[in-house]
């Protein structure tokens, strides 16, 4: 199977199943979006500038700013978003976390609950979220329940089924957890396309 033929694949599988969810008010090119996580969301295993955020505002030609930090939880990252909401003021929040709670099996009870809480945080400040589903530890890699129990809660737009479909290409991950340069971009790709369905780009 060749390169070329994975990332058409890829592509097309975002274009049917990648996103879904409400509609959004069209961004301002003077404002930033905020992509805030985990590793995922820093770009381990990819080079300066293959992280996703970085290819995002490449296709989107809008300021993204990278707020992930390697190895964080989403206690941990609950700790920490406040403070980066009131400090950069975003239009658009793009949240990518709960890997490393299920990694170190942490009750998925709380982690629905501390990502409740930043999705409120940010509702609070009128920022509009998209959800980023992670898979859980499985054989089959598939997403946790709790992401769509969320985004069905929150009415939020969400990111499905995509991060896992990555995690199961060895062409497009780094080691068994992250990403490599091409699952970065097809990731960005699969967010500015939910960016453009939801109307959030012109």
């Amino acid at each position: 199977m060749t390169k070329r033929w994975l990332g058409l694949l890829c592509i097309a599988c975002l274009f049917l199943q990648g996103c879904s969810g409400p509609k959004l008010e069209p961004l301002s090119a003077n404002g930033d979006i905020l992509a805030f996580g985990d590793s995922l969301t820093y770009g381990k295993g990819a080079n300066d500038g293959g992280d996703y955020p970085a290819v995002l505002s490449e296709l989107t030609g809008l300021s993204v700013i990278n707020a992930g930090v390697s190895g964080e939880t989403t206690t941990q990252g609950l700790a920490r978003l406040r403070g980066l909401l009131e400090q950069s003021s975003p239009q658009l929040l793009i949240l990518l976390e709960g890997g490393n709670d299920f990694l170190r099996n942490t009750d998925p009870d709380i982690t629905e609950a501390n990502l409740a809480k930043m999705i409120e945080m940010a509702k609070a400040h009128s920022i509009p979220v998209i959800l980023i589903a992670v898979p859980q530890k499985s054989l089959f890699l598939t997403d946790a329940n709790l992401y769509s129990a969320l985004a069905e809660n929150y009415d939020l737009i969400l990111i499905e089924d995509t991060l896992a479909d990555l995690l199961k290409s060895p062409a497009m991950k780094s080691d068994t957890v992250h990403l490599n340069q091409a699952g970065y971009r097809a990731l960005a790709e699969a967010i500015h396309l939910s960016l453009l369905e939801a109307g959030a780009l012109y």
